[in-house]
């Protein structure tokens, strides 16, 4: 079941709403929480999650008056409490605590811990049947079947944070699903989108996370340049919406303004359009199915002039590619490569391995899983950790070959 089929309610409309962020000291968690800033009436914080970051993560629950601040590394649990003295906000560490924030009652929970270390977290806030407003890609990436199949289970909701899916959502005729042609999804085509492929063999880490549009991680920055994530997003795609992998697209649109178009069947194509700030798809999620207003640079299509498209060069940017084919795969296919593309941008940004290595190396492990028999179908949480797992110790041992 897709996220159209589970979005069918609104039992959040007109009221307080309790909110939880996973991943607060992140892009997005800081993003979240500038948009409740403009709106202090409408939600009450109840906890917030962090890693390392324990003087931004104090700072924040002090400001907001959330319940409980926790940071996931159990050795900073001394930091935070010092730093949350007399502010009558509680602190825990460790991945317990994080368990246990996650779990706490609330109307909506927003996932934003980057990579497969969201999972397990995202999985505890669903069990309380709650709203889920996910931003973190892996958990349909690495565990779609499952995860969809939990939120089922557990009666929760699920609302796109990612801009791209958040524009399909909203144009998404839900009543019309058997008219749909395509999902299109756009890509600002990252740093590098003019270079060529003599070029990007030369990249440098500094220069990949100089993203022209965006404000990101590092880790979101790099998929960026390479693409990567506009092939994650149409796994996710698959799994938030009822289509097949055939009615799945990508174009790159430099300027950022339309995130998603949805096509149908009469040849009608309906967009979504707006600056490229994040911080609309959050204030759309958190006020769904209402809307409310967000503190983002109005859309001025005059002052832009032109908006452009243009295909996706493959043999600069196989990544895409090399994801929808992990999704006609099926299985194991998708969990793998994203763990080996979690090592091998770890391996880049510290100058191991070259930047067209990064998908090198992923297809490289995909390989090697397929001749080992470990591309199989995931029916619960230990097998997705298992691919997981392979997926990180290959990509580790193949990164040698690679290094510069």
């Amino acid at each position: 079941m897709s996220l159209v089929e589970l979005t069918n309610g609104g039992p959040l409309a007109g009221k307080v709403r309790k909110l939880t962020i996973l991943g607060a000291t992140g892009s997005i968690g800081c993003s979240t929480l500038d948009v409740v800033a403009h709106q202090p009436d409408r939600f009450e914080v109840v906890a917030l999650v962090g890693n390392r970051n324990v003087e931004l993560l104090a700072e924040q629950a002090i400001n907001c008056r959330a319940k409980v601040a926790v940071t996931a590394d159990a050795g900073l649990y001394d930091a935070l409490k010092e730093k949350l003295a007399g502010s009558g906000v509680e602190a825990a560490a460790g991945m317990g605590a994080v368990m246990e924030a996650a779990r706490r009652p609330a109307d909506i929970v927003v996932a934003a811990i980057v990579g497969a270390a969201g999972l397990k977290p995202t999985l505890a806030a669903a069990e309380q049947g709650t709203t889920i407003a996910l931003a973190n890609k892996e958990c349909l990436v690495c565990a779609g079947e499952v995860f969809n199949s939990a939120m089922r289970k557990y009666g929760a909701q699920l609302l796109p944070v990612d801009s791209e899916h958040s524009a399909v959502f909203q144009v998404f005729e839900q009543k019309q699903r058997d008219q749909v042609d395509q999902i299109i999804l756009t890509a600002s085509g990252g740093p590098f989108r003019s270079a060529t492929y003599e070029q990007l063999k030369e990249v440098t880490p500094e220069q990949a996370l100089k993203h022209p549009n965006w404000d990101m991680g590092p880790k979101i920055t790099i998929d960026s340049a390479t693409l990567m994530n506009k092939g994650l997003e149409l796994i996710e795609a698959y799994h938030l919406f009822p289509v097949e992998p055939g009615q799945l697209d990508a174009v790159i649109h430099p300027q950022s303004i339309v995130h998603s178009m949805v096509s149908y069947c009469d040849g009608s194509v309906l967009a979504q359009l707006g600056v490229p700030d994040m911080r609309t798809p959050i204030a759309y999620a958190l006020a769904w199915p209402s809307r409310m207003p967000a503190p983002v640079e109005r859309l001025d299509l005059a002052k832009i002039g032109q908006l452009t498209f243009e295909p996706i060069d493959s043999d600069k940017f196989p990544s895409v590619g090399l994801c929808l084919g992990c999704l006609e795969t099926g299985g194991s296919a998708t969990a793998v490569m994203n763990a080996s593309n979690e090592v091998a941008v770890a391996e880049f940004l510290s100058d191991r391995i070259g930047f067209l290595g990064i998908t090198e190396l992923t297809r490289e492990v995909l390989n090697e899983a397929d001749a080992a028999g470990m591309l199989g179908n995931m029916t619960s949480l230990d097998e997705v950790s298992d691919a997981d797992e392979f997926g990180r110790r290959k990509a580790g041992e193949l990164a040698q070959r690679l290094q510069k």
